[in-house]
């Protein structure tokens, strides 16, 4: 009876071992996978940022070029004292502020580490209204 017990001590003990190291083993793997799923997405996310802050920058710049026209065609329109091209010029330039408010949206979303889709999308939303604004500005009787 007592080489039985001991027997069946024996490979109890030796069960719970290798139970042991396979739990072990399988919290250092979970712990691995984690962390390269953290690095990796870290690493993917800094090169997304990168081709949007040069999107930024282009749509900054458009930005700039567009202003400049309106504000040589604002000081023509408003030495000719004529009202209705002065209404259409601030609806135009209505369009121009919600370009620079896009803008800001883009660098603060930047600056926040907001998501690459939330980021995408408010890119997408400034350059759309940037088109507006041109065709506002194209629009304009006098340029």
């Amino acid at each position: 009876m007592r080489k039985s017990r001991l027997n069946l001590f024996k490979s109890t003990s030796m069960l719970i071992s290798v139970l042991g190291v396979i739990m072990i083993i399988a919290t250092v793997a979970a712990i691995a996978y984690v962390g390269f799923s953290l690095v990796s997405s870290s690493l993917t996310g800094g090169i997304s940022s990168g081709t949007q802050y040069d999107q930024l920058a282009q749509l900054k710049s458009d930005y700039a070029d567009l202003e400049v026209l309106y504000n040589d065609t604002g000081n023509k329109i408003y030495a000719m004292n004529n009202i209705t091209l002065e209404r259409e010029y601030v609806n135009a330039q209505v369009e121009l502020v919600r370009v620079q408010n896009d803008i800001s949206d883009v660098e603060s979303a930047l600056s926040m580490k907001k998501p690459a889709s939330e980021v995408d999308k408010r890119l997408q939303q400034a350059k759309d209204d940037l088109k507006i604004a041109q065709e506002a500005y194209n629009s304009l009787s006098v340029k």
